[in-house]
This record gives C-alpha cells, structure tokens and sequence, in this order.
C-alpha cells in the first residue's frame, strides 16, 4: 500500500498519517458511530450539491477496500456518484448503478486470480506502468488514467494507466508493471 497511496503526497506528513489511522480505528472500533457521521456527512454534501446544481463524486476508499455498498451507503445517496478502486473482483459486478468500482491490478502473485475474475468483467483496470503507457495491455486498450479520476470510473473494459508516483518508482514487488511495449523492442 505504501506504493500506491499511503506515503505519497500528503501521506508524507505524520499529522495525515495520524488523522488516517484514527478515521480507521474510528470505524473498526464505533462502527455504527461511524456511520452515522458518515450518513451525516454525505447527507450535508448531498445538499451543497443539490443546491450549487452539480452532482457530486466520493471516494470513500482512498487506503482501505471497504465494501461500502455491503453496509448501504451508496444506496443510502442516489444522487451522488461513489467512485473506489478494489482488488476484490468479486465486487466489480455487484456494485448499485451510482458506484463504480476500478480494479486495481498488481502484478503480484498472491492477485493472480483476482486478476483472471476483474478481466472476465466489463470494469475498468487501473495498472501502474512504468517506462509509458503501452497501446494494449492483455488485450485491451489504454487510457491515460493520470488525467482524470472520474472518467476513469466510466472507461469498461479499458486499462487505466497511471504512472508511479513517489517511492512507487521504485517498485520492484509487481505492483508497478514495466511497460511491456518497452520489452518486446528490446528483444
């Protein structure tokens, strides 16, 4: 994780990392406590939303895999758009209308069958690539991901190509996939 998101950007600081941890012991310790400031939250949003004539995103996972429809929050707001990242592929087609979940591919062994279930889908494949974006990747097309996020949620059956982002560069574990148009030139 610390690859993807949780040391980068603002992840950097002590204060978000703490702010995090206790936004997670807060659900894992109060989970109805939890809910409600959630529902409250979203509730007021949805509000500012209706009033300003727009129709406002979430992303509620940003470092966790939460399986929020499971505990009805995106039925609870069907005029907002919920938009997550999962490596649970079991969820890509259960998801309500107004939740769309990418995959989040990695290269890793222990994802290979996570990996074989999200590309029976339709959903959209978020893969970090490094040395550029390829034209195709296992068969389909990419997108730059890196332009934007809500798009993005909206691409079936595409690849959503990010680039690394801070230490992720340096990745070697799979979760950074090298560009396999690189590889085949250089052989």
């Amino acid at each position: 994780m610390a690859e993807c998101l949780a040391e980068q950007g603002r992840g950097r600081f002590a204060s978000v990392r703490g702010g995090r941890q206790n936004k997670a012991e807060f659900f894992h310790t109060d989970r109805s406590g939890f809910l409600d400031q959630l529902r409250r939250e979203l509730l007021n949003f949805e509000r500012v939303c209706e009033r300003s004539g727009e129709r406002g995103a979430v992303r509620l996972n940003v470092l966790s895999d939460v399986a929020w429809e499971r505990l009805g929050i995106p039925q609870a707001f069907p005029r907002l758009l919920f938009v997550d990242y999962t490596k649970q592929a079991a969820r890509l087609d259960n998801a309500p209308d107004n939740y769309r979940l990418i995959f989040s591919y990695s290269g890793r062994p222990q994802y290979r069958n996570q990996n074989r279930r999200a590309f029976r889908t339709d959903a959209p494949v978020a893969v970090v690539f490094r040395g550029g974006f390829p034209r195709t990747f296992r068969g389909r097309p990419v997108i730059d991901g890196d332009r934007d996020d809500i798009a993005n949620a909206f691409a079936a059956g595409q690849i959503v190509a990010l680039t690394p982002k801070g230490s992720a560069a340096r990745d070697r574990s799979g979760f950074v996939i090298d560009n396999p148009d690189l590889i085949g030139a250089a052989s």
